[in-house]
């Protein structure tokens, strides 16, 4: 890899890190939100660096939708297993059998994954959760700051948390999807098998490719064919959609993200699709 690339990619790796342990040193008790996807996997990865040889001394939190690919479980096991770091686990699920949320008519369950989250945080005590938005993602995020309040005042220039109040914390708001590309190539990290191409059964929904499982069955009229697809970013299977690629390697990927100019979430996330402001709206309610 080109030196300047791996240039750019310590000075974001020095940030990030400086940024936990800034919050590790301020704050009481943080917990780093964990949906096994390659930003939170990248975070983890950072976290272990920033705190090696001890164990990362902040628990993960898996807000747990009950649509997860299995792969993306999978690893996210591995690294809990490899790592021993805590993983608190709030499900959604559990939430709709106790009445907590309701399910929505769409079968996004993002909407009522916010409450599920806000009582774990209360529960555990969180006062601060690690998220792995960027900037580059979407437009709710491109004003995001990295030490954000939910419902914060826009003159608000410092960290203090008041008794009962939480912020979020995103290390990785000035990366980009080809930042985190690169850095997972330069450091081999682990990722679910989703991320790289293979021949997978697919269906085409508004101008999206699903693949074909037991979230996703075909509906009547519909014809699946096959295609060498990868995922770019992971969600729920029923909403996330993947993209034609040739992509089978890290370095692969690279190449295929470097020549994008759709962001993927605007590429693959049907749940993003509810409404223009879809994530604006899921921020002010408290989520990521």
């Amino acid at each position: 890899m080109k030196s300047h690339v791996l240039s750019q990619l310590r000075s974001l790796e020095a940030e990030s890190i400086h940024i936990m342990r800034e919050v590790v040193a301020e704050m009481q008790r943080p917990c780093l939100l964990f949906s096994g996807g390659k930003d939170s996997i990248v975070m983890l990865h950072l976290a272990v660096k920033a705190f090696a040889p001890a164990r990362v001394p902040f628990p993960i939190m898996h807000v747990d939708t009950g649509l997860n690919f299995q792969t993306v479980l999978d690893c996210r096991d591995r690294w809990v297993e490899r790592t021993g770091v805590q993983l608190v686990v709030a499900s959604v699920p559990e939430a709709i059998d106790r009445g907590l949320v309701r399910e929505e008519p769409n079968g996004s369950r993002n909407r009522i994954q916010t409450p599920v989250l806000l009582e774990a945080a209360e529960k555990h005590g969180f006062d601060a959760l690690f998220g792995g938005g960027r900037r580059d993602e979407e437009k709710a995020r491109a004003k995001e700051r990295v030490f954000s309040f939910r419902d914060e005042i826009w003159n608000l220039y410092n960290g203090r948390v008041h008794q009962g109040e939480s912020i979020r914390v995103f290390p990785l708001s000035n990366w980009t999807e080809l930042d985190i590309w690169a850095y997972i190539e330069a450091e081999n990290i682990d990722l679910p098998d989703l991320y790289l191409a293979k021949e997978r059964e697919v269906v085409e929904r508004n101008g999206m490719l699903y693949e074909v499982n037991e979230f996703t069955p075909l509906k009547d009229g519909e014809n699946a064919e096959v295609r060498s697809t990868r995922y770019r970013t992971v969600g729920d299977a029923n909403l996330t959609a993947c993209v034609e690629s040739a992509a089978i390697t890290l370095h692969d990927v690279v190449e295929e993200v470097a020549a994008v100019r759709l962001t993927e979430r605007g590429a693959t996330r049907g749940d993003d699709k509810v409404s223009e402001a879809a994530m604006e709206d899921r921020k002010k309610e408290g989520y990521f």
